[in-house]
């Protein structure tokens, strides 16, 4: 599989965004795939959006998955040495009207400085048909103003839209095969349009921050994926996970409803 080059690190920070990054094998995609698709089954019955995130602090296959060394060494040619896993999601996009608005991800957090990137690993093919993810390139340059558009629809539950006007046909679609991913900035306008194919398009989203940026925005603990935490700006999970999927569930919903309860608005500890 190709490493990430220089020229490559210059086109993101040209445009905010890079792909195609081959780093699954099949038996490694079509493995996590399975891990996927258990977990979906496990909570049909109670899936609220939630549940599908922070998968890595519970669930071994969620764990090796964001800790891939191939994964990794391309956030490493984007944010340095030492990665902190900030958070991930697991977006399985049915056939149906769910879109995603345009957005930028740092509008959340509230960092010191966009050192933040996110890779979307796919775990299926991620096509124009299928809603796959789509950039405006070249807007990573700076944090926008957002607004709060409240629509069934939209997959983000909050409807943080940035307040501004894009031009449709300059937008890029980030096209992936099954095993690669892509990777885009903190700062970068994003969103995706419905899944109008028969099929449903699975994707993990890991954000990797590098341990000197500060986050206005109280967290959960995060992951050292690679190098060192100089600065404990986090707090660090203690244990990787080592569950199956049906070892994890109970505690990865009880884990999720204690995060929905915290006051997240809250300011951050800095040490």
């Amino acid at each position: 599989m190709n490493a990430t080059t220089a020229v490559d690190v210059q086109r993101y920070e040209e445009t905010g965004v890079l792909f195609p990054i081959p780093v699954l094998s099949d038996a490694e995609r079509a493995r996590f795939r399975s891990d996927v698709e258990e977990l979906e089954a496990q909570l049909a019955a109670r899936a609220k959006p939630t549940l599908f995130g922070q998968c890595h602090l519970n669930f071994r296959w969620a764990y090796e998955l964001c800790t891939h060394p191939r994964v990794l060494d391309a956030v490493e040619q984007i944010i340095g040495p030492d990665i902190l896993v900030h958070s991930t999601t697991l977006f399985s996009k049915h056939p149906g009207g769910k879109f995603v608005s345009w957005h930028q991800d740092s509008f959340y957090w509230h960092l010191s400085e966009p050192r933040l990137v996110s890779a979307w690993i796919a775990l299926s093919d991620s096509t124009v048909e299928n809603g796959c993810l789509r950039v405006q390139p070249g807007t990573h340059r700076q944090l926008l103003d957002h607004i709060e558009v409240k629509e069934a629809d939209n997959m983000l539950g909050t409807g943080a839209t940035v307040n501004a006007a894009y031009d449709e046909s300059r937008a890029v679609d980030v096209v992936l095969r099954a095993g690669e991913m892509s990777l885009h900035h903190a700062h970068l306008v994003h969103g995706s349009k419905p899944n109008r194919s028969d099929g449903k398009r699975v994707g993990f989203t890991v954000r990797y921050v590098a341990p000197d940026v500060r986050q206005g925005r109280a967290h959960h603990e995060v992951v050292l994926a690679r190098g060192r935490d100089r600065y404990g700006y986090y707090d660090l999970l203690a244990e990787p996970p080592t569950h199956s999927v049906a070892g994890g569930i109970a505690g990865h919903i009880a884990f999720s409803e204690r995060l929905q309860q915290r006051d997240l608005d809250g300011t951050a500890r800095h040490r």
